[in-house]
């Protein structure tokens, strides 16, 4: 049994939960709930970004102080997760004082190796990223991540790191451990920016009161991406002896639009610090509808309630790992083009392709042999399905999600498919007419059952409740096997549970 510890981006309280937010949330739990099931003991964290200008005047705003606004926030999301079925095992928030403790010594090992001095800066403050741009990162004067705001020009003497001076232990880094930026069009990206150099950035604002007192400088707060990076640290118990029972981090699960503070800022300052870099930093894409990226401020949210309500969130997990390439972006025209998308696969993979195959075996197999499993013979679905699991096993490893998830539609259509083929009413039909063997029908209803459990088992990470269901409905007991004892499990099946519809169709 491997460690495994497993985080995603903490997300920035200035607003509601979206369903930006979810896909990620949703694709670390699906990676986290695999990891178990092939016997890893997992760490996974998730947690909220709570400092800084923006959540200042958003709580400002909305008349609060910015501790009851971050407080406010943090329950949202919380409840989004639970609804969602995000199995987390901690949730960090950077208020806390575990988290200010683990920032300040950071700082301190980071200043005691020199690579903090103090300095003017002048320059375009985005307070959407919460970052400062170069002019050529502009688009027509607007950050082309949050066009709807207005950057700031801003004037201060701050702290600076020396950001500049790890380019080469950067490239260095990524040469030798390729997989540490991924997908590969990522990688890419960062290698281009650390070839191009590195300047010196901000780890301090003077005019910020919201977040991390800067070590021994009552007048600075820690930057924001200083104060947020180390919640991978401080979640797991930085600095206290034992905190590398889970450090480093297996993988850092994170948006493709904040590749450059993880995948250079973060490990320049742990190798500042003298600590080790996680092994993979995978940057996802987005959801875009109608050409913008998710979020309330564009005018592009979908209600993620309404979401979750409309099938269920087994169903709104499923849909999203079906449609979001985890290396790519998924586009939509509309709002309505993504619901009608939802409702599609809905109907068509979940209702239709298997739902249908789960009733019509499970139905077959009381009919014909009174709910008891036949264990043999083998045929050659079982062939199928044991090359479908070596096959998902592999694109799960890969973190290639929808991959995952293909191998499994493909399976349920196949099994289908052999329905039709075998046609197990006919074989029961000469079995009583012409006292034939019952071997035909043994076979071919053992492994009908044997593939239901399997496409329980490979659904799992991504419908945990509704892979339960299919388990004890073909004769699993209440907890799915680890993959590895799959087989086994499979064949101590011994009678079907007829349950309710597993997909009702929408009226």
């Amino acid at each position: 049994m491997g460690k495994f510890y497993l985080t995603t981006a903490i997300d920035y309280s200035n607003g509601e939960p979206h369903l930006g937010h979810t896909v990620e949330k949703v694709g670390a739990d699906v990676i986290a709930r695999y990891r178990r099931s092939v016997g890893d003991d997992v760490h996974f964290v998730v947690g909220m970004d709570e400092h800084g200008q923006k959540v200042a005047q958003e709580a400002e705003k909305h008349g609060l102080a910015p501790q009851d606004w971050v407080d406010r926030i943090a329950e949202s999301f919380l409840d989004a997760w639970r609804r969602a079925d995000v199995d987390f095992d901690d949730f960090i928030r950077t208020t806390e004082p575990r988290h200010h403790e683990g920032v300040g010594e950071l700082m301190r090992r980071i200043e005691a190796n020199g690579d903090f001095y103090m300095a003017s800066y002048a320059g375009h403050y985005c307070a959407g990223c919460e970052a400062f741009k170069k002019e050529e990162e502009l688009v027509d004067g607007k950050c082309p991540t949050h066009p709807q705001r207005e950057v700031e020009w801003t004037e201060e003497e701050n702290f600076f790191f020396k950001l500049s001076e790890y380019r080469d232990r950067l490239l260095s880094h990524i040469s030798e451990h390729p997989e540490f930026v991924r997908p590969e069009s990522r990688r890419n990206e960062i290698l281009r920016l650390l070839e191009r150099g590195l300047d010196d950035i901000s780890a301090s604002r003077s005019r910020i009161p919201w977040g991390v007192t800067f070590p021994g400088e009552e007048e600075h707060t820690v930057y924001v991406w200083f104060d947020a990076l180390p919640n991978y640290i401080t979640a797991v118990g930085f600095p206290d002896p034992g905190f590398d029972r889970w450090w480093p981090a297996e993988l850092h699960i994170i948006g493709k639009d904040i590749t450059r503070f993880h995948c250079v800022i973060w490990p320049a300052m742990l190798m500042s610090a003298g600590l080790p870099l996680p092994r993979t930093v995978w940057a996802h894409g987005f959801i875009n509808i109608g050409g913008a990226k998710l979020s309330k401020s564009a005018g592009t949210e979908l209600d993620l309630t309404e979401l979750i309500d409309r099938h269920g969130p087994d169903a709104l997990r499923y849909f999203l790992m079906r449609e979001v390439s985890w290396d790519g972006d998924r586009d939509y025209p509309s709002s309505d083009g993504f619901l009608e998308q939802f409702d599609r696969r809905y109907t068509n993979e979940l209702a239709n392709d298997l739902g249908n195959l789960l009733n019509r075996v499970v139905s077959m197999v009381v009919k014909y042999r009174d709910g008891a499993v036949p264990r043999e013979p083998q045929s050659s679905l079982d062939d199928r399905r044991v090359q479908a699991l070596k096959t998902y096993r592999e694109k799960m490893d890969g973190y290639l999600l929808h991959g995952g998830l293909e191998v499994s539609g493909e399976l349920v259509r196949a099994a289908n498919v052999y329905v039709d083929q075998v046609q197990p009413w006919q074989l029961a039909r000469e079995e009583r007419d012409a006292g034939s063997s019952p071997e035909a029908l043994d076979g071919a209803l053992g492994s009908l059952v044997r593939t239901l459990g399997t496409s329980a088992a490979l659904l799992a990470p991504f419908m945990p409740r509704k892979a339960v269901e299919i388990w004890q409905a073909v004769g699993g007991g209440d907890g799915l096997a680890l993959l590895d004892d799959l087989e086994d499990a499979l064949l101590g099946f011994c009678r079907v549970k007829p349950g309710p519809v597993l997909f009702p169709r929408p009226e």
